[in-house]
């Protein structure tokens, strides 16, 4: 065992610290695509004008059609006859009473 009155040995830590300074990186990858993409589309734009001759492209001229159709029509049974109308009641007539006699 170790004399506890006798001081522990000294210990050395050694600590390297390294600093690196990186490239600075530019992104400007994504701007530049994105203009390269516009181009792309402006060429193709364009392109379709100039081969088109500016107009799009004409459709097709239908054919006439003239179609005479003739169906029968269905015979639908006779209805039945509506009863009469009925003459609307006379209103009630009221009758004044006789005045009462005086005396």
């Amino acid at each position: 065992m170790t004399d506890p009155n006798i001081p522990p040995p000294e210990r050395v830590v050694h600590q390297t610290t390294i600093n690196t300074t990186s490239p600075e990186r530019k992104g400007g990858g994504g701007f530049m695509a994105f203009i390269l993409g516009g181009l792309i589309v402006a060429v193709a734009v364009i392109g379709w004008f100039l081969y088109s001759g500016g107009r799009p492209p004409a459709a097709p001229e239908a054919p006439e059609v003239n179609l005479d159709i003739n169906v029968p029509a269905p015979k639908l049974p006779e209805a039945p006859q509506l009863p009469d109308v009925p003459r609307p009641a006379e209103p009630p007539t009221v009758t004044t009473p006789a005045p009462e006699p005086q005396g």
